[in-house]
């Protein structure tokens, strides 16, 4: 008979879960609840990337089919309906998760600082990417005729290999607009696009 913690368990015991439980109560995520908690549902949408599920229905079918062993994987003992989860990511203030993902970025990269390039100072890449998204999906993501899309602005820390700063917006966004939002460093190096250099709200920050 196996013994051992599932590797799942075993990566999820790397997170900081008292630092959580001071953001969940901070937005008071857990209140009302009585089975399905902001934690139980952290590691079921981590459970869902890192098993690659394509949507919640077929999530909901994997943990179906290894029910036995959804207590060891920490996700509590009561079966998870669609619903509930449905119900959860989108009733949930989203901010729970985010200062989460800020606080364990910012751990990485502390962690993981090393010094790639013989220069003084943190080096780092700030970029984005366009997600498609279906138009009859999501509507409210149109951004072209028929195209729909969001975008994904990232500061990269080169050194530590890691984010150190992300946000969402729609795709008509532009990089520069998202400046503004970046905490910087003194003395460190930021790497733009071109583009961004010739913006009106670039000014302030070269």
């Amino acid at each position: 008979m196996f013994q051992d913690k599932y590797v799942f368990a075993q990566l999820t015991a790397f997170l900081n879960r008292t630092q959580f439980n001071n953001y969940v109560r901070k937005y008071d995520g857990n209140r009302y609840v009585k089975h399905f908690t902001c934690w139980n549902q952290l590691l079921v949408m981590m459970f869902g990337q890192l098993s690659n599920r394509e949507s919640l229905r077929d999530l909901i079918v994997a943990f179906e089919a290894h029910r036995s062993k959804q207590y060891h994987l920490g996700l509590g003992r009561e079966p998870i309906a669609k619903t509930t989860l449905a119900s959860a990511n989108q009733n949930r203030d989203y901010r729970i998760f985010e200062d989460f993902a800020f606080y364990m970025m910012k751990e990485a990269c502390e962690k993981r600082s090393t010094n790639l390039l013989d220069i003084p100072g943190k080096k780092y890449a700030f970029d984005s990417t366009t997600i498609p998204l279906c138009l009859s999906t999501f509507p409210w993501a149109r951004f072209r005729a028929k195209k729909g899309g969001i975008k994904a602005h990232v500061l990269y820390d080169i050194e530590a290999q890691v984010p150190a700063f992300y946000t969402v917006t729609s795709a008509l966004k532009h990089d520069s607009t998202t400046m503004s939002l970046v905490t910087y460093d003194p003395n460190a190096y930021y790497i733009f696009d071109r583009l961004m250099t010739h913006s009106k709200n670039s000014t302030e920050y070269i």
